[in-house]
């Protein structure tokens, strides 16, 4: 019964070794990179492998040459790296969750590889390596050293106007994502906005970017804006940017005496418009009264009597004599008579009559 149980649990553990030790452990790293020589270059990898979960205690990464397994780039036993590597090599990632990637500080000329990554499986409570090793020399990592210094690319290029919104951007490519590139402006004043973007771009290469926003004045016209972008290791590089400012058109010396003109137009307008109400209601006025003079001068202009001709006594009288007034008949009275003429002459003598009669009595 013993000795079955025994079989059951080695058959068990064929099968979970099997699927965690078995040849489908793959990795994928970099194939080819740049390095700025004297700053940092990160490798990127991943690791995967079948089966469970395996912490990162039960696993050891390894970087080594390519046709060269004992000459370590990295090693968790530093005593087993290279001089020329010591202190220089690090995993940023973390085994247990399939990362495997390696960073390289103050990058020399000879760092060119061929890096090939290795993993080992340990034991848990000894932490001795087992038989179980694999190692990807397949794919490799090789480096290409850059002694220039990296170009910043400043954009975009155009004439910035007084007064309105202005933004520059200053962007450079580096290999390096564990530490960026500290770029800074030349010009950074209280209230300017600066925001920086940090964003991957394929295999391995990164872009620095910053973001420069702010509301230029008339004193800003040709001055010069600097972007330095300073890598690990203390490398600088910097671009150059010549502002043109364009000037805000002021029309004030326009607008103010047009306003006043307007204004005065309007004005000396309704001073008229007054007036012309003021000299219209006069002349009613003068009017009004031009009218009640004439009615009232049609009575005056009627003869005065004095009080000698208004006595009673001397009416129709003259020189203390009565005057007999002739009697003129209404012409109502009288039929029409056939012959105008005749008339005309029989009123005539009549009248001669009525004269003779009045300076007799005189």
């Amino acid at each position: 019964m013993d000795h079955e149980r025994k079989i059951m649990m080695c058959l068990v553990l064929a099968v979970i070794c099997s699927s965690v030790l078995g040849d489908e452990w793959t990795a994928d790293v970099v194939k080819s990179i740049d390095a700025l020589v004297g700053s940092c270059v990160v490798l990127p990898c991943t690791v995967s492998h079948p089966g469970t979960y395996l912490s990162t205690s039960r696993l050891r990464g390894i970087w080594h040459r390519k046709d060269k397994s004992n000459e370590i780039f990295y090693h968790e036993d530093s005593t087993q790296i290279l001089d020329s590597f010591k202190g220089r090599t690090r995993l940023l990632g973390n085994l247990g969750q399939n990362n495997c990637t390696l960073e390289i500080v103050q990058v020399k000329d000879h760092d060119n590889g061929p890096f090939c990554f290795r993993i080992e499986l340990v034991r848990k409570d000894t932490n001795q390596p087992t038989k179980e090793k694999y190692s990807f020399v397949e794919k490799c990592a090789d480096v290409t050293m850059i002694h220039d210094k990296p170009q910043l690319k400043l954009g975009p290029i155009k004439t910035a106007t007084q007064g309105k919104p202005y933004t520059l951007t200053c962007s450079v490519h580096h290999t390096c994502p564990s530490h960026f590139p500290q770029i800074k402006w030349s010009r950074e004043r209280k209230d300017d906005d600066i925001t920086e973007v940090h964003k991957h771009i394929h295999s391995g290469v990164w872009e620095a970017e910053s973001i420069l926003s702010f509301v230029p004045e008339e004193k800003d016209d040709e001055s010069e804006l600097t972007c330095t972008a300073t890598f690990n290791g203390g490398i600088k590089s910097e671009a150059k940017f010549t502002l043109n400012v364009k000037r805000q058109q002021n029309y004030n010396h326009i607008i103010i005496p047009a306003v006043a003109v307007a204004a005065t137009a309007v004005i000396f307008g309704l001073f008229c418009v007054l007036m012309v109400k003021k000299y219209k209601k006069r002349i009613q006025e003068l009017q009004s009264q031009d009218g009640r003079r004439s009615i009232w001068s049609r009575f005056s202009r009627r003869p005065q009597r004095n009080e000698h001709d208004l006595s009673p006594n001397n009416a129709n009288s003259c020189g203390g004599q009565k005057i007999n007034k002739p009697h003129f008949p209404s012409p109502k009275s009288q039929q029409k008579s056939n012959n105008y003429k005749q008339d005309l002459d029989d009123n005539d003598d009549y009248m001669n009559t009525a004269d003779l009669n009045i300076y007799g009595n005189m």
